[in-house]
């Protein structure tokens, strides 16, 4: 069974930086895709960012130039560097893993999931 664990999250003042680890359970992390997605109070949840298997990595227009996602396989963590946030980005923030080297933007490319972390920034 693969678990994965957030952390990092906090609230932060408009302008101010977070950086969400995930860690994932088991050997074969570096095989998997993982993505952030984020989900706020009554909205969808939505596609943040992703990182491949080979480092690719890409991401929401609305978080581009802004956050990066990277990971580091030797410790089967993956990360997300959130710069210069905005209210509009406070959200439960969940990553993902999927169970092939590539995937996509939509929540059905994932196969596990997080229980998220609470992103909250103040205007």
């Amino acid at each position: 069974q693969v678990q994965l664990v957030e952390s990092g999250g906090g609230l932060v003042q408009a302008g101010g930086s977070l950086r969400l680890s995930c860690v994932v359970s088991g050997r074969t992390f570096s095989t998997y895709a993982m993505a952030w997605f984020r989900q706020a109070p009554g909205k969808e949840r939505e596609f943040v960012a992703a990182i491949w298997s080979s480092e690719y990595a890409y991401y929401a227009d609305s978080v581009k130039g802004r956050f990066t996602i990277s990971r580091a396989n030797a410790r089967n963590t993956v990360y997300l560097q959130m710069n210069t946030l905005k209210p509009e980005d406070t959200a439960v923030y969940h990553c993902a893993a999927a169970r092939a080297a590539n995937s996509g933007r939509g929540s059905g490319d994932y196969a596990y999931w997080g229980q998220g972390t609470q992103v909250t920034v103040s205007s």
